[in-house]
């Protein structure tokens, strides 16, 4: 009764949720013509057999890309299914079309789901992080479908939302085999919601099995030669009302260092355009990635705006300072992912609010790899500081690295884990 009150209230809130998904924006792809997908009704795959792998948008797809590489050099003939919800996941999905095989996922509604399922016959259905849909996990499990949550985290905050939920919850529960956890507390927590012990594993934050290739580090290298020698911070993964703090620190910074360069990088791809107006508005002269090309960026540029996707390791590699945003909106989003700065062995700046990335952040805080700033005020005063001490951007660099290394082994411990599945 409870699984058919959800669904007649999805149906209600489909036609804003498909509102929001299909909106054209000038720098967002377009789902097109694949729009039936989102309803379960999606071209045969040229392989049977697969496992399906789910990622909702772009973090989970970059979350879960080192985990399928290394899936199929271990599984090599294994035929492997990714989905994603958005678009912009897909166009992240595409960096893995030769070894991947892409679909939407369908919306949860039972008879879409089963359309998808009678499609693609998947062996297996693997989560990334905590993407639970009741209807899906119903008719997976209803066929007879192994159901595994991987690198799975759950905050203390969605804890206590799920728990007003909890009857809801407790259809999803009992359709999930496996729930392999980043870390203890999150297993804990899953537990506190009745999840069993039996479900439960803990394998670390896949996050940490991040690579850098010689071939990122040589393109960063590129940038960085056409950028010219000067100061240079990225501002990455930046959101609406945090573009503005960070144009006002960049304008402190300025005073001190004229020739600086920012790097700016906003979240949400539909923000490229207005973005780019808003830095002009201020007074910065503003050069567009995909304006820029190869040529070299010129001396009186002050903000190179990161208007492409799934290149962010470039941009930040060419970056002395990096600050990742969605930290100084209060509650509103909690952060982001600090790892891949880290990976690169840059100092990082965050803002206060980073409750999505608590351990990874406060990891990094703790070994001095990361510094958090209240304001814009304290940004543009962190920033100045490092770029007046090549020693100590470098320290921060290396505890920073070091936090990455030493966390790594969860992509191992995950395919060990679930290798009866394979």
């Amino acid at each position: 009764m409870l699984r058919h009150l959800y669904s007649t209230l999805l149906y209600l809130a489909t036609p804003f949720f498909l509102r929001k998904l299909y909106k054209s924006y000038p720098d967002k792809p377009a789902v097109g013509r694949r729009w039936p997908e989102h309803f379960g009704s999606c071209p045969p795959l040229d392989k049977t057999s697969p496992i399906w792998i789910h990622a909702v948008s772009v973090g989970e797809v970059l979350a879960a890309s080192e985990f399928i590489k290394t899936l199929h050099r271990h599984y090599p003939e294994l035929a492997i299914l990714l989905t994603t919800t958005t678009s912009t996941g897909a166009a992240q999905a595409d960096k893995l079309s030769d070894i991947v095989e892409h679909r939407y996922m369908p919306l949860d509604f039972g008879w879409a789901v089963r359309r998808f399922l009678h499609r693609v016959r998947p062996r297996a259905l693997f989560i990334m992080e905590t993407e639970l849909w009741p209807n899906t996990l119903h008719e997976v499990q209803r066929a007879e479908i192994p159901v595994c949550v991987l690198n799975a985290r759950l905050s203390e905050r969605s804890c206590l939302r799920y728990q007003k939920v909890q009857p809801l919850f407790n259809i999803v529960k009992k359709n999930i085999d496996l729930l392999l956890c980043q870390h203890q507390d999150d297993a804990e927590r899953f537990h506190r919601l009745g999840v069993k012990e039996h479900q439960l594993g803990v394998t670390g934050s896949m996050k940490f099995d991040i690579s850098v290739s010689n071939k990122l580090q040589l393109q960063g290298q590129q940038l960085r030669q056409l950028i010219g020698q000067r100061p240079v911070w990225i501002a990455a993964s930046t959101h609406e009302g945090e573009d503005e703090q960070i144009l006002a620190a960049f304008h402190q910074i300025k005073t001190q260092y004229p020739e600086s360069l920012l790097i700016l990088v906003p979240r949400h791809p539909e923000r490229f355009s207005s973005v780019a107006e808003l830095c002009n508005r201020e007074g910065f002269k503003t050069v567009r990635r995909t304006e820029a090309g190869e040529n070299p960026i010129s001396a009186s540029d002050d903000i190179y705006l990161g208007d492409t996707m799934g290149e962010m390791m470039i941009l930040l590699a060419a970056a002395d300072v990096a600050f990742v945003g969605g930290s100084l909106l209060g509650d509103k989003v909690g952060g982001h992912n600090l790892l891949e700065p880290a990976a690169l062995a840059k100092p990082i700046i965050t803002g206060p609010s980073y409750f999505n990335f608590t351990d990874i952040t406060e990891q990094l805080i703790a070994r001095g790899g990361c510094q958090i700033c209240e304001s814009a005020d304290m940004l543009a005063s962190q920033v100045s500081a490092l770029f007046a001490n090549n020693e100590k951007q470098q320290a921060m660099g290396s505890n920073a690295l070091s936090v990455v290394k030493d966390n790594q082994g969860a992509i191992a411990r995950s395919i060990e884990a679930i290798r009866q599945y394979l």
